[in-house]
């Protein structure tokens, strides 16, 4: 083989491998954007469940602020568990009288396997002999009454007779077996305040979300994770949902960032192409104090800029820095009239009504 020859062979070998190399470069151009760097073994999944469907999400028309505001991910959180208590503002009560003291161990082995009439929860308290205080009954005390609270409403909506009969059903057998006499309210009452705070609920439910929409390339899953994460975000529950944490153990998340459930569940996630993720906050759930309004703002303004989205309705509308002001004053106002009713956003009645 002449020279000529073997020099051609090896100019061709170069131009091979630069047309494979491009052309690699472009099909990763074209695919979804990847992690940078290796990810973090991924945390358990974080996100309290405290109930049923959202009964509504209004559409967010109005932007982010201008100014990121970077949430620390490494902040210490100290957690406080959040024990379900009955209410008369949003159940309706039934007490159960007893002769003489019984024992939580009896209690226990009685109460109904399901507390839940239909979709309303109930709860079954005891009046501890030793302490004074109203508690779920517990193994080795003593309780010299009883009483039994079902909701009133949720977002499944008011009760109905169908389930006040239930609830009344339950709650008798478990006082025939500790032999207490309950006093059961009047269904009828019961259902119209049931359908009253129903009403005022659904007038007062609102969740705050907007969509950040990639502007070039799409993203890989690893990718939104990546950025999620360093702005406090875990993973979820539900597949394609992350969350930031509350601080309050078995509190609703602070925020959720969502996206296709199908690219998270795809056998490889990370060469999915998504789009569009949802930030979103639960205003009723959530404790003001948490400052989620802020939050979901600045993640949402942090995200935007590093993954190069932009921040749009559901019409597909950018959102501009002019609106969140006046969102901020609907909110406030909104904060204003829930604790008007004795129902603060975040607080455990808050919690059990819009769940």
């Amino acid at each position: 083989m002449s020279n000529l020859t073997i020099a051609l062979a090896a100019l061709g070998g170069v131009v091979l491998a630069g047309v494979i190399a491009h052309g690699a470069w472009q099909a990763r151009k074209a695919g979804p954007k990847r992690a940078d760097e290796p990810m973090r073994p991924a945390a358990d999944p974080v996100e309290p469940v405290l109930g049923g469907p959202v009964r509504a999400e209004p559409t967010l028309d109005a932007p982010p602020v201008s100014t990121p505001v970077i949430i620390d991910a490494e902040a210490p959180r100290l957690p406080r568990r959040a024990v379900p208590r009955m209410d008369a503002l949003i159940d309706t009560i039934a007490p159960l009288a007893v002769e003489t003291p019984v024992t939580g161990d009896l209690a226990l082995a009685h109460l109904p396997p399901s507390r839940r009439a239909g979709g309303k929860p109930f709860l079954i308290e005891g009046l501890n002999a030793e302490t004074g205080e109203w508690e779920p009954p517990v193994a080795g005390q003593r309780y010299g009454e009883f009483q039994a609270g079902v909701q009133l409403a949720n977002r499944t909506g008011p009760i109905n007779e169908i389930e006040y009969s239930e609830f009344v059903q339950k709650v008798q057998g478990f006082a025939d077996a500790i032999g207490a006499l309950p006093d059961f309210p009047d269904m009828l009452e019961a259902v119209a305040s049931g359908r009253e705070l129903d009403a005022f609920a659904s007038q007062h439910d609102a969740q705050l979300a907007v969509h950040l929409r990639a502007r070039s390339s799409a993203w890989s899953i690893g990718y939104i994770q990546q950025h999620a994460a360093r702005h406090g975000f875990v993973p979820g529950l539900v597949p394609g949902r992350l969350v930031l944490p509350s601080q309050d153990d078995g509190a609703p998340p602070v925020l959720t960032l969502g996206f296709d459930a199908q690219a998270a569940l795809a056998e490889d996630p990370n060469r999915s192409s998504v789009r569009d993720v949802t930030l979103s906050f639960d205003v009723p759930q959530t404790d003001p104090a948490a400052e989620p309004f802020v939050a979901w703002q600045a993640s949402a303004q942090a995200l935007s800029l590093g993954m190069d989205a932009e921040i749009v309705d559901d019409d597909g509308r950018t959102l501009g820095p002019e609106s969140f002001d006046a969102i901020g004053a609907e909110l406030g106002r909104l904060y204003e009239q829930l604790a008007g009713r004795e129902l603060a956003a975040g607080s455990g009645a808050a919690r059990r009504l819009f769940s």
